[in-house]
């Protein structure tokens, strides 16, 4: 039988969880070695897999940061010292490589999708055409509903994309909690004092955050397309060089698969 957890016990859980949802986080952190990696925050779980898989293969070790690829975007600019960067949206890889800053245009990864999530306890059930979202907002029941920032970040602005497309976007302006990174948006609509929130299909899916809450895929064809590419930054080294050839492996794209991710080629 599923674990069922109340509002109150929701936040107890997510206040554990924090520190995984904080940037920075990622094997060999507190040594301080490594290359570091910069991947969008709807990665968070996914990646972390992934490079504990190639860490035990390689014996390399890597240090992942994570956030919201508007916000990488700029410390990329300011002279941040990644070596690789996986952006939940490429137009910000094209942009980073029209002004030099990439080795080269990269590689497509993934495609994202989006879910509702409604923390258990909670009145809201979560559906694929947020029916109940849409009722109990016009009866006045929702009172705070997390989305990731759409000024930075690619799965709020596909949030807001949907919401427009559902026609809920305008009357849902009052409730909205605004996440730094998909990931604290998931933080806040699991946190026991909102009704939900609109947050990446694979955090949804992952272990740690699962059995928190229930989800329901939103139509992809709500918004545009989350095309998910990565690129070398100047300069990066031999090990950052091995593990961007090791997220186009079998065993990478394994584990994006399993996170929800649907994979450029159909492969």
């Amino acid at each position: 039988m599923p674990a069922v957890f109340t509002r109150r016990s929701v936040f107890g859980v997510i206040a554990s969880l924090c520190a995984a949802f904080a940037p920075g986080v990622g094997p060999a952190r507190a040594q301080g070695v490594g290359p570091v990696i910069a991947a969008a925050s709807d990665l968070q779980f996914a990646i972390e897999d992934i490079a504990a898989a190639f860490s035990a293969e390689t014996g390399a070790q890597l240090r992942l940061s994570f956030g919201s690829t508007g916000n990488f975007a700029r410390q990329i600019r300011a002279g941040a010292p990644f070596e690789i960067f996986l952006a939940a949206d490429e137009q910000f890889i094209a942009d980073l490589h029209a002004e030099g800053l990439t080795r080269d245009a990269g590689d497509l990864y993934a495609i994202g999708r989006l879910a509702i999530i409604v923390p258990h306890g909670a009145d809201l059930t979560p559906d694929p055409g947020l029916d109940d979202l849409a009722a109990r907002l016009s009866a006045g029941q929702i009172t705070r509903f997390a989305i990731a920032n759409p000024d930075h970040a690619p799965y709020g602005m596909r949030a807001r994309e949907a919401l427009i497309k559902r026609g809920l976007w305008a009357d849902l302006q009052p409730a909205l909690v605004l996440g730094e990174n998909v990931s604290q948006a998931a933080q806040f609509a699991l946190s026991g004092n909102a009704d939900g929130g609109i947050i990446a299909y694979s955090l949804a899916l992952a272990p740690q955050i699962a059995p928190l809450g229930a989800h329901a895929l939103i139509p992809e064809d709500w918004h545009a397309p989350l095309r998910q590419r990565m690129a070398l930054m100047q300069g990066a080294g031999p090990v950052a060089e091995a593990f961007y050839a090791y997220l186009m492996a079998p065993e990478a794209r394994a584990i994006m698969e399993r996170y929800g991710f649907a994979l450029p080629d159909g492969g």
